[in-house]
């Protein structure tokens, strides 16, 4: 299931001090179309340690290239390694295209899209902008672009380009936290209040069909709020989360931590056709018990923000601790994040083919 490709760098290029765009291209010519907003999780092994990490193609449909862009974290191994040492040449591992952070295009429609992005959260939000503008010519896109100052601003010359471009078509807005502008609204942080302003006096929130927002988690809800109080609907509002607060796996529930959780609970877990039963404790995750019975789940994150780990839960009852992906009627359809999942029932029956 969790099948890695060998892609090829082709160009490695600085966007700002801190982040790099890299270009790849498939070893053998695998399957690589992508939408537009969507991700690829590499893995790489760090000192026998296997390390995965999902990045957003920054690339748009008609561009003919496929590129993502990694800002280096502090402390963070694969971002720092790909920022300090992948050149030209280099071939890395990644699995196919994966993600939901999108809308269908249709060329006959005239449509108005509002886009938020903090930091690299631009990345994601840059492909489906150009595929927007490129596929859509009647429709129009307004971006809202959130970084510390203007040395921070990553594509910040193709984004003006762009804008030059799609004159009348694109609108760009940046906001910065510590750099002084002209308009005292563009200067801050972007919160409940400053999109309040924006509605009021720079964005016509009524026109609005689709708004997309990816970037920090607190910055996404409050985006997110505004846009609800409003008049945005649910449907309207796509987000996708970059960061998240937490470090890495929940703790449980006390309660689940009582007598519960010495239960143990037979789990069928269907994978490329097959399924494999086995047994298995509450207190573990769907994702780590299956990992633990050698099988290749996908996982990037393990901590609810990639969705990588998506399956769908067919028989039984599980707890998901954490949901920072997915949608809330996948979760009605009975899909799950395996890696913040864990069994309330004697028998669970999980696929990951779905």
């Amino acid at each position: 299931m969790a099948r890695f490709h060998d892609l090829t760098v082709t160009d490695v290029h600085k966007t700002i001090r801190d982040a790099v765009v890299v270009t790849l291209k498939p070893v053998n010519g695998g399957d690589f179309e992508f939408t537009q907003g969507q991700y690829l999780t590499f893995r790489h092994d760090f000192d026998g340690t296997e390390v995965r990490r999902s990045y957003s193609i920054c690339a748009g449909l008609d561009d003919g290239l496929l590129q993502v862009g990694i800002k280096k974290v502090d402390g963070g191994a694969f971002s720092t390694w790909a920022n300090e040492n992948l050149k030209p040449g280099d071939v890395v591992q990644a699995m196919s295209p994966m993600g939901n952070f999108f809308t269908p295009l249709d060329p006959s429609q005239g449509k108005n899209y509002l886009g938020f992005a903090g930091g690299s959260g631009i990345t994601p939000v840059l492909s489906i902008l150009k595929t927007v503008l490129a596929r859509e010519p009647n429709s129009t896109f307004t971006l809202v672009y959130a970084n510390r100052g203007v040395n921070t601003i990553m594509f910040r010359e193709e984004l003006e380009d762009l804008k030059n471009r799609y004159m009348g078509r694109l609108t760009l807005i940046h906001i910065l936290e510590s750099d002084a502008q002209e308009i005292d609204l563009f200067t801050g942080r972007v919160d409940r209040e400053k999109c309040a302003a924006l509605f009021e006096h720079w964005i016509d929130i009524a026109s609005v069909d689709t708004a997309f927002i990816c970037g920090p988690e607190p910055m996404m809800h409050a985006i997110s709020d505004s846009l609800r109080s409003h008049g945005l609907r649910d449907d309207q509002i796509k987000f996708e989360l970059f960061k998240s607060g937490q470090p890495g796996r929940l703790k449980r529930k006390a309660a689940a931590q009582g007598a519960a959780a010495a239960k143990a609970t037979q789990a069928s877990v269907i994978m490329d056709g097959t399924a494999r039963t086995f047994t298995m404790d509450r207190d573990q995750s769907v994702l780590e018990a299956a990992l633990e019975h050698a099988m290749d789940a996908p996982f990037a994150c393990k901590a609810g923000v990639c969705s990588t780990c998506r399956c769908k839960l067919i028989e039984g009852e599980v707890e998901m601790i954490a949901n920072h992906a997915l949608e809330d009627y996948e979760v009605a359809q009975g899909f799950i994040l395996s890696c913040q999942s864990y069994p309330l029932t004697d028998k669970i029956v999980v696929d990951y083919d779905h």
